[in-house]
């Protein structure tokens, strides 16, 4: 998401940077390419004015013109209305500290409602909170049985009854869950290919039985303009506590995020990233911002790799790493804690700069999953002492994985120079090596 974008931003800034001095004409210039960029990204007309008469304001002052830097000091400019506009700071949920605190999730059919139920359960689940999921759409094919299905992946309950209206069904599944303790009940209402009156009583009736402590909209980013039109619409009707923004690992243009908060008031208050139960963010304004401008999210990448790494098997592979004893075995742990973090190019392009450098070239995900299936064909005695591979044990490797005995060849080559490499560091005495984290790529 935002590529095209970021690309357009970062030529326009390179030009700016590249002026030792600038004026209201180069300002307003480049403004204009601004104002292009974020049209083109399907953000609102009406955002795009406001945001550019803000931008002209702050950066045809003294303040730029004159500072030492007038490139670095527009950037910031326009970094800092990106993040007014799109709401200042983070906003979370309200935390699961009743019995039980309710999440009223609404929005059109396809918007991926049941899936955030999944997904706002887990994260949940993970806090040790007790969460219940209601099926309250009993109108779209194979509903509750999805909700089942994502419920049984992660070991959380599904509150249904047949044949009853979805307001009783709440009501029903609220004495439920304040009779049996449980800390949090999402609610996956129903939904319709558009707006209609007999959807919004309905959320109506269900908002007045259950009073939610959270109402919110979940809308298709990569629907654009039509998605900032729904949140006007459902907020002005019911009322909303915020958005939950998914597919942002689509090809979505971004206007959705860049606009929903200006026109509508209401705060986008996660994001979904992908299609794992795990992929669901806390919206962070300024990250966004930052990333929105090729400056990377490094917060948001430390996180990730919180989540991911195991900080005891870390330690230990730091102390193998200055025994110079790093094993196949090591490395492919390693590569699962990688993959717990998301798609590769997802986690380069939180690295600032690096979005920009990657551009065009095509990082393929599947090549891990090739250094995986060598590594598991291979023996433990293999694994722990690759010098014993010979051509026979190459031949044997390269079937049981489907691959040429020249990828093997490859991986052993890579895996013996980054050894050597590692090997060179101990002799510098270089500390502190960053956990969980090892500088090569695996070119299989």
């Amino acid at each position: 998401m935002f590529g095209e974008l970021i690309d357009k931003f970062d030529d326009i800034f390179r030009t700016l940077r590249g002026s030792g001095k600038l004026s209201e004409k180069n300002i307003k210039d480049s403004l204009r390419e601004v104002r292009r960029a974020l049209l083109e990204a399907d953000v609102n007309y009406k955002v795009v004015k406001d945001f550019i008469a803000h931008v002209e304001t702050e950066a045809v002052g003294e303040k730029v013109l004159k500072s030492i830097e007038p490139g670095q000091q527009l950037v910031k400019v326009v970094h800092d209305e990106l993040v007014r506009l799109l709401g200042e700071k983070a906003e979370s949920m309200t935390p699961a500290t009743k019995f039980p605190t309710i999440y009223m999730l609404c929005g059109l059919q396809g918007s991926g409602k049941t899936t955030l139920s999944g997904k706002l359960a887990l994260l949940n689940k993970r806090k040790n909170k007790k969460v219940l999921l209601v099926a309250a759409d009993i109108y779209r094919p194979a509903a509750v049985k999805q909700l089942k299905i994502l419920a049984d992946s992660i070991g959380v309950e599904v509150f249904q009854m047949e044949n009853t209206k979805p307001p009783v069904i709440c009501e029903e599944a609220k004495r439920h869950a304040e009779k049996n303790f449980f800390d949090l009940m999402i609610i996956d209402t129903a939904g319709r290919l558009h707006i209609d009156e007999e959807l919004m009583i309905e959320l109506d009736d269900i908002k007045a039985g259950v009073a939610p402590d959270e109402l919110i909209l979940v809308a298709d980013s990569m629907t654009g303009q039509d998605a900032v039109n729904l949140a006007d619409k459902f907020h002005q009707r019911l009322k909303l506590t915020g958005v939950a923004l998914t597919k942002l690992d689509g090809d979505a243009r971004g206007g959705a995020a860049i606009s929903i908060r200006a026109v509508t008031g209401c705060p986008i208050k996660l994001v979904s990233v992908g299609e794992k139960l795990s992929d669901l963010e806390v919206f962070h304004p300024d990250r966004m911002a930052s990333r929105i401008l090729g400056m990377g999210d490094i917060v948001g990448l430390v996180e990730k790799a919180q989540g991911a790494v195991d900080l005891k098997e870390a330690a230990k592979i730091e102390e193998k790493l200055k025994k110079q004893s790093f094993t196949l075995e090591d490395f492919y742990d390693q590569l699962q804690q990688i993959k717990k973090m998301g798609p590769l190019e997802s986690i380069l392009g939180m690295i600032p700069g690096v979005g920009k450098a990657l551009k065009g070239v095509q990082i393929d995900e599947k090549g891990m999953g090739r250094v995986e299936a060598m590594i598991q064909s291979m023996t433990l005695e293999e694994r722990r002492n690759p010098n014993i591979i010979d051509g026979s044990r190459k031949l044997r490797i390269a079937s049981g994985s489907g691959n040429s005995v020249q990828n093997v060849n490859l991986l052993l080559k890579q895996f013996f120079a980054m050894q050597k490499m590692f090997k060179n560091m101990g002799k510098m005495k270089i500390k502190g090596l960053p956990k969980g984290a090892f500088p090569f790529q695996m070119n299989i």
